[in-house]
C-alpha cells in the first residue's frame, strides 16, 4: 500500500482518482490547491503526488517547481495530469521536476499502471539505496580492519607506515619535529613459555591499552610494529616531550604490575624503549629516522633492559 496524494480543483476529477487508488490498496489523500498540497506534503509522508497542471492561484506547473525547491531530494515523485497535449506543456511539466504526465481525459487504466510503475521504481530505488548504505558501510568496515591489529585493537604496521609517510611530508613543510618510539616487551617469549601463548596475547592487549594512556593527544599514533614491539609517532613533539612521553610508558607499565616470574629484568612485565627525535628534511627519509629508532631500542636492551635509550638522527 503506497500514500497518495491528489491535487486537482475538480471535485469529480478527485473522486474518481480516489476511487481507482483506493481500489488499487492506496492510502489517499486530497488538496484542491497547489497550496494546500505544500502543506500536507511537508506534513505527511507521501510515497506519490497526482497534480494537475491547470488550477486558479498556484498552477500545477508552480506548485511542483515549490514542492522540489522545498522538499528536495525528500520529494516524492510526482506524476503531472494536464489538459494541455502540445509537446511544450509536456516539456514544461519534466522540466519542473515531474517524473512522468498523464493527459485528460484521464484513462484510468493508463494511469494506474503508471502509478505501479512509479512506485515500484521508487521502491527499487529505495532498496538499492539501502544497499548502497550497506555497501558503504562494510567497505568502511573492512579499511577498517585492514589498518588495524585484530589481536590489540592499536593500528598495524601499514597503518603505521601510511601515518608516518603523511605525517613525514606534513612535519617537513611545516618545519616541525617527529618524535619516535620503540617499545619491545622484556623477555616475552619467556613470558609465552611460563604462561602459555592465551596469556601472552592478553598480556599484548594490556600493553597496548597501557601504551595508548601514555599519549595524551589525538594526533599522537601507537601502532603494534610485529610481534611484541610496538611503535609511537609524536608529531610536533621535540625530543624532550619524547621523553616525558617515554617515561609515562614506564610508569603506567609498573604500576600495571603484569606477573612475569621469568624475566631476567623483574618480576613484572617491562618494556625496553628506543627513543629519537627529527625534524623531517629532504636528505633524509622517515626510514633513517626509525633505523635510529631501532639502534636506541637495541642499546636500551644491552643495558639490562627496563629502560629507555635515546639516539639523535
Amino acid at each position: 500500500m503506497a500514500r497518495l496524494l491528489i491535487v486537482d480543483d475538480d471535485v469529480i476529477t478527485r473522486m474518481l482518482l480516489n476511487r481507482a487508488m483506493q481500489r488499487d490498496g492506496h492510502q489517499v489523500t486530497e488538496a484542491c490547491t497547489g497550496e494546500e498540497s505544500l502543506k500536507l506534503a511537508q506534513k505527511e509522508e507521501q510515497d506519490i503526488i497526482l497534480l494537475d497542471a491547470q488550477m486558479p492561484g498556484m498552477d500545477g506547473f508552480t506548485c511542483c517547481a515549490n514542492l522540489k525547491a522545498s522538499m528536495r531530494e525528500k520529494c516524492p515523485p510526482v506524476i503531472m495530469i494536464t489538459g494541455l497535449a502540445d509537446q511544450s506543456s509536456v516539456d514544461r511539466a519534466f522540466a519542473v521536476g515531474a517524473i512522468d504526465y498523464a493527459t485528460k481525459p484521464i484513462h484510468l487504466s493508463i494511469l494506474r499502471h503508471r502509478v505501479h510503475q512509479v512506485l515500484r521504481e521508487r521502491e527499487l530505488m529505495q532498496q538499492l539505496a539501502t544497499i548502497n548504505q550497506q555497501l558503504a558501510s562494510t567497505n568502511r568496515e573492512l579499511q577498517y580492519l585492514t589498518r588495524v591489529d585484530s589481536l590489540t585493537q592499536v593500528a598495524n604496521r601499514r597503518s603505521l607506515e601510511e601515518t608516518l609517510i603523511r605525517e613525514w611530508a606534513r612535519l617537513m613543510r611545516a618545519q616541525k619535529p617527529l618524535g619516535v618510539i620503540l617499545c619491545d616487551i622484556d623477555f616475552f617469549k619467556r613470558y609465552n613459555d611460563l604462561y602459555g601463548h592465551p596469556a601472552g596475547d592478553y598480556c599484548l592487549k594490556q600493553v597496548s591499552r597501557l601504551l595508548q594512556l601514555s599519549i595524551l593527544r589525538p594526533v599522537d599514533f601507537v601502532a603494534r610494529y610485529g610481534g611484541e614491539e610496538f611503535a609511537i609517532l609524536l608529531p610536533e613533539t621535540d625530543i624532550n616531550g619524547t621523553m616525558n612521553v617515554a617515561s609515562r610508558i614506564h610508569t603506567n607499565i609498573r604500576n600495571a604490575a603484569i606477573p612475569h616470574a621469568n624475566s631476567q629484568a623483574a618480576d613484572i612485565v617491562t618494556l625496553s624503549v628506543g627513543v629519537t627525535c627529527s625534524i623531517p628534511q629532504a636528505t633524509i627519509s622517515n626510514g633513517d629516522l626509525f633505523k635510529i629508532a631501532d639502534q636506541a631500542l637495541y642499546s636500551a636492551k644491552a643495558k639490562g633492559r627496563n629502560q629507555t635509550a635515546v639516539l639523535s638522527l
